[in-house]
């Protein structure tokens, strides 16, 4: 029991998944599951109770059963006590005082992130401002490395996006181009297939390892299929460079999916057999998004968000190059409006970022949600300065095939222009080379196509 006195109102709070719930800012998804805090007063009070909680009582008050999920196992055996020691005898409301001190430096961030569990950074992040949030991302630092180098500091990439509702080849590959044109596509260039089986998914592999081989580009291509329709394209000798899978939280969740820790294994064993990365080897890429185990009815009680933190488990398991929440996605059922978007897009990133992964996001929202590309905007320039890895470059920032909003080809170079922000070492080389950029990281005109594209341009066009 977890309890306190505010304005002679006595709070109580049954378990630590109870008052993790309770201090969680206000958020739709939380009201519907029924754990949210009944108003602003309890909730301040769950926060003054959870600043005050061990961190060692999340490795004793597990919030799912150890016994009954495999994702509550992982986070328990795979926890390292050495790398834990130096914040052990800490509480939740100390762990953040030291977060914020310049004694947390990036190489002790990078020590501790193996003694981290997803319960306690959800915790320290329910007690955070944006503006705290953002301070802590900033010193946290996780390269990843496939074909190029990513995570590197004062750069940020693009994941580029040429979705088509038809999967036509003609419609990809212009979309392809276009964001080349702007600078787009060192994070992945990644699709989402209409129709997920395998003949699809081959076909775009293979338009894709065409594009990549033909003009020499130092990035690395993924279909997001479902990660069995993948391991087929392997056996198959199909060219796969990276592996997705949609993650969540729980085992039961992760099993509406229609996945498990074994099969994801299975999947980054055959993606590392491949041998397909020229400068490193990994090869998995993780999406996730608050409110996924609850649309599943397998949240246990939990909030979102420690929901959301306990999917970093699964990833991290697999060293991903790449893992983004998508986080306005699943709509205002569970984020209602912009203010919840912003905030929970930045705490997925801080609780991501000190668990050692190289997030990025999807800054978006669906139509029916609260939100507007102004609020979007304040999410995609926060998040540029926190540090994310990567976002999204999706042709008008209008996703024809999933119909949604999400961040454009522009939204890139208004963050580098902003922020002195460069795209991956390699893929920036690749860029002047072939005066798409300048020397000084600058677009050049949009009005000439590049000698590389211009047949290819003209091939689309008739």
């Amino acid at each position: 029991m977890y309890k306190t006195t505010t304005q002679h109102l006595n709070y109580h709070f049954k378990t630590l998944a109870n008052l993790m719930a309770k201090a969680t800012p206000a958020r739709s998804g939380d009201y519907l599951a029924g754990v949210a805090a009944s108003n602003n007063l309890e909730r301040v009070a769950a926060q003054y109770v959870l600043a005050d909680v061990p961190l060692k009582q999340f490795l004793i008050e597990p919030l799912v059963p150890y016994e009954t999920d495999e994702v509550t196992r992982l986070i328990i055996d795979d926890h390292d006590i050495t790398a834990f020691a130096a914040i052990s005898p800490t509480t939740v409301g100390d762990f953040r005082d030291w977060l914020l001190s310049e004694d947390a430096t990036t190489e002790k961030l990078s020590a501790l992130a193996p003694g981290l569990t997803p319960e306690m950074v959800a915790a320290v992040s329910k007690i955070m401002r944006i503006q705290d949030l953002i301070l802590v991302s900033k010193k946290c630092r996780v390269i990843t490395k496939f074909r190029n180098t990513l995570g590197l500091e004062n750069r940020i990439a693009t994941r580029l996006q040429p979705n088509h509702p038809t999967d036509n080849a003609a419609g990809v590959a212009a979309s392809i181009i276009d964001g080349l044109l702007y600078g787009c596509g060192d994070a992945v260039i990644g699709i989402n297939p209409a129709t997920d089986n395998l003949e699809a998914t081959a076909s775009l592999l293979h338009l894709l390892n065409d594009v990549i081989e033909r003009y020499k580009i130092p990035t690395q291509a993924c279909i997001l299929a479902h990660v069995t329709t993948t391991l087929k394209a392997i056996e198959q000798k199909i060219p796969v460079d990276l592996v997705f899978q949609s993650i969540a939280g729980t085992q039961k969740a992760n099993e509406s999916f229609g996945i498990n820790l074994k099969l994801l294994d299975e999947a980054h064993e055959a993606a590392l057999s491949l041998n397909r990365g020229t400068v490193g080897n990994n090869c998995m890429y993780f999406e996730t998004g608050q409110g996924s185990a609850l649309s599943a009815n397998a949240h246990h009680g939990l909030d979102q968000q420690t929901c959301e933190a306990r999917a970093y488990a699964v990833a991290r398991k697999f060293k991903p190059l790449l893992v983004n929440t998508v986080v306005g996605f699943i709509g205002p059922e569970y984020l209602y409006d912009g203010k919840q978007i912003i905030r929970a897009g930045l705490e997925d990133h801080f609780c991501g970022k000190l668990l050692g992964l190289p997030m990025g996001c999807d800054i978006c929202y669906t139509n029916h949600a609260e939100a507007d590309q102004d609020d979007m905007d304040m999410l995609l320039s926060t998040f540029a300065m926190a540090g994310g890895n990567f976002i999204m470059g999706v042709p008008g920032a209008d996703d024809v095939m999933l119909n949604y909003q999400s961040t454009s080809f522009h939204d890139a170079l208004y963050l580098r222009q902003l922020l002195g922000l460069r795209p991956a070492p390699e893929f920036e080389q690749w860029l002047i080379e072939h005066q798409i950029f300048n020397k000084h990281n600058q677009l050049r005109s949009i009005n000439t196509i590049p000698d590389i594209f211009k047949a290819s341009v003209e091939q689309i066009s008739a």
